[in-house]
């Protein structure tokens, strides 16, 4: 362990007031997710106005697949957050530098295991689906374009990962406002002047995530030492990476599995038809961004409590916690109201088709309405993982999510449950798993906290 460390370029994270600098960490965060959500928005805004309401559901109908096929390696990318800011507060200046060159070749890996995913198994996992006949071909397109973007998605992802460990999450921002403009003006280019339609809109996020990853990569080559990513040293340090792994791939597991129960309701949506997949995918569209506001203050609390415990830190760590909950589940609420009382507006965004807009408010009422109480399980979680306890809430959330709701899916096959009716399992899965997660924590942090357990 080094006794002299070069300032972390970002926010100090292990003295001062915390709450300003939770916010300020956070807002990027926030601004970032809403950006990196835009690119499927506006492919499906687009596609809605100016080619067909079938282009739009076949853009939507992916969200779910894509979730489900990126989460694992978005997982590994927070368990490379926690390892790094971890090796921060112990100021581990070789620390740093292994996981650094580590996570670099990781990046690269998955992107490349996604693209070849997602070109050899797109239709088949479409038709599991069960995505309209109507649809289906005009998915499966969208799907295969979309994933040769993959490797610089994950480029993008773990690099803002480093970045986060070091109390920087403004850059991953400006990186990401500059690939959305790109990908605005290409999609109207490709789609209103190429008379190209969910291929275009594809194709327009391709290329924005190639800007994308080009700036991170050339911010993180001019870092000062440790943070600097040199190239010609990009390397697995087996002990690194089992670090990484042992947070991250429960994490990841997570995801993947909350994104399975998603895929199962959206085949279970597809039956009531195309309108009802097209106004499900408008609706999530704000489920999405709302969502941002939950995790940008999940990393928030993911990177300031690694450092502080990594510096041992126990009473700042506990501050920490009460602040990102209390954060999330204001901010999550108050934009959730704001939404269904201005559906109209919010919807008409999307489409001004009647059957579109039916379905699309019946999901604003009875899903996002609620959405805030998902905060009390996911801030708990990250929490969790930042303390090096990653399995439990994975293994929590995963009954609370998938079980639940696959159950529920099973109900509504049988019981020919209306399209209100099923989406009724979102708030009850988020009620009972966030009382199941909260207490865990608790238990986790009295264990912890009280035996002096060593960081990881």
């Amino acid at each position: 362990m080094d006794s002299k460390i070069k300032k972390s370029p970002g926010i100090d994270m292990l003295h001062g007031a915390l709450f300003r600098k939770i916010i300020v960490f956070a807002m990027p965060l926030l601004a970032s997710g809403i950006l990196q959500q835009s690119f499927n928005a506006v492919d499906v805004s687009i596609v809605g106005r100016f080619a067909s309401s079938q282009a739009m559901a076949a853009v939507g109908s992916n969200g779910s697949l894509i979730s489900i096929m990126v989460s694992l390696f978005l997982g590994i990318s927070i368990g490379a957050n926690i390892v790094i800011a971890n090796y921060i507060g112990q100021h581990n200046h070789a620390g740093i530098k292994r996981a650094v060159a580590t996570v670099s070749f990781v990046a690269v890996a998955s992107g490349i295991i996604l693209l070849l995913i997602g070109e050899l198994f797109a239709k088949p996992i479409l038709e599991l689906m069960s995505v309209p006949e109507d649809v289906i071909d005009l998915a499966t397109v969208y799907l295969k374009v979309y994933f040769f973007g993959m490797p610089f998605m994950m480029i993008y992802n773990f690099a803002s990962a480093i970045m986060r460990s070091m109390g920087d999450t403004k850059r991953p921002f400006y990186s990401l406002a500059i690939a959305s403009v790109l990908n605005i003006i290409l999609d109207l280019v490709f789609v209103m002047f190429f008379d190209m339609d969910v291929d275009g809109v594809a194709l327009a996020t391709v290329l924005s995530n190639v800007v994308n990853a080009a700036l991170m990569v050339y911010w993180l080559t001019r870092e000062p030492e440790p943070y600097r990513l040199n190239l010609k040293d990009t390397s697995i340090n087996r002990n690194e990476l089992k670090k990484i792994l042992q947070i991250g791939v429960p994490a990841g597991i997570q995801g993947m599995v909350f994104s399975l129960a998603n895929i199962f309701i959206q085949s279970s949506i597809n039956k009531f038809g195309s309108y009802a997949v097209a106004g499900s995918a408008a609706a999530l569209s704000y489920e999405v961004y709302c969502y941002y506001i939950v995790s940008a203050f999940c990393q928030a609390a993911v990177a300031f409590l690694s450092q502080n415990y990594g510096a041992g830190q126990y009473d700042r760590c506990k501050r920490v916690f009460w602040l990102c909950l209390a954060a999330a589940i204001l901010g999550t609420g108050a934009m959730n109201v704001l939404i269904v009382w201005q559906k109209d507006f919010c919807l008409s965004v999307f489409t001004s088709d009647p059957e579109v807009l039916h379905y699309a408010i019946i999901r604003l009422q009875c899903v996002l309405l609620f959405q805030w109480i998902a905060a009390t399980y996911e801030v708990s979680g990250a929490c969790m993982r930042g303390l090096g306890y990653s399995m439990t809430p994975t293994l929590i959330t995963i009954f609370g999510t998938c079980v639940l709701r696959l159950g529920w899916v099973y109900m509504a096959a049988t019981k020919s449950f209306s399209f209100a009716h099923l989406l009724y399992i979102y708030p009850i899965s988020w009620v009972l798993t966030g009382a199941a997660v909260m207490t865990a924590y608790f238990i986790v942090q009295r264990k912890v906290f009280s035996r002096k357990v060593m960081p990881i």
